[in-house]
């Protein structure tokens, strides 16, 4: 897994954006997907969640992650919930110690954020939709009603697709300006007539500085562009592939 220095450094803080290394799946899952939305075998998708568990020194069952559907929508985490029972939402918030909180991606961006001394921690699924429509913010707010402040929140963007490989159409450039036109700086054109390529990591991080983050840092790894270390949907969509595997990346506050 891929640690942020910036979280590394905060007493009783653990996390990881886990890559695809390390697990049991094969095939097109290879090696240690997370999904568990993904056509895998279910028993692989659960052995290589309770690595993950293990590598963050919580129980498997105490590993959690949403039903995700690209929302601005939070929910918080104070006892372990069922994997039948996942709740929909698209960020976590918890200040329960040895309780690891995760949003798995593909291609999307995932923030890890932490108010070492509130000890409060949050996780966001951060793809174009939930950032236009504020899933950054609203974990911020869940975050201040249980006392962190955004002076002291340290916020980690973790691998996703770059710019470089994210051509997007005119529509969402529309759908983006029409709600603040100053976004179009996030657009580069395309090659193609009428396609852009589209900067989620910087769209990501304006949203976070906008926020009022104390500190912001991004991995910079792009998960389509490195297939020996991501699974991405778009490139997994390129090749005609059936499926594609889930990363998590997950954060937790030790005892």
């Amino acid at each position: 897994m891929l640690h942020a220095p910036s979280l590394t450094r905060l007493s009783g803080i653990r996390h990881g954006f886990f890559t695809r290394a390390g697990g049991v799946s094969d095939g097109i899952y290879q090696s240690l997907n997370g999904g568990v939305g993904s056509d895998d075998a279910p028993a692989k998708v659960a052995e290589n969640r309770a690595r993950m568990a293990k590598s963050l020194n919580v129980e498997p069952d105490r590993f959690l992650t949403c039903y995700q559907i690209h929302s601005p929508q939070v929910v918080v985490a104070e006892t372990p919930w069922p994997a039948s029972e996942r709740p929909r939402a698209d960020a976590i918030v918890t200040r329960t110690p040895n309780l690891a909180i995760g949003v798995s991606t593909a291609d999307c961006g995932p923030v890890l954020f932490a108010d070492a001394e509130a000890r409060v921690i949050g996780a966001a699924h951060a793809g174009w939709r939930g950032a236009l429509t504020g899933v950054i913010e609203s974990t911020v707010a869940a975050m201040e009603k249980f006392g962190a402040k955004r002076a002291r929140i340290v916020a980690a963007a973790g691998p996703m697709i770059r710019q470089p490989n994210y051509e997007v159409g005119q529509d969402l450039l529309d759908r983006f300006v029409a709600m603040e036109a100053n976004t179009v700086r996030f657009f580069k054109t395309a090659k193609r007539p009428g396609h852009f390529m589209f900067d989620l990591g910087g769209y990501i991080g304006s949203r976070l500085r906008r926020a009022g983050i104390a500190e912001i840092e991004d991995l910079g790894h792009c998960t389509y562009a490195d297939p020996a270390q991501f699974y991405s949907y778009r490139r997994a969509t390129h090749l005609a592939e059936p499926d594609y595997g889930r990363h998590v990346n997950a954060i937790a506050l030790a005892d």
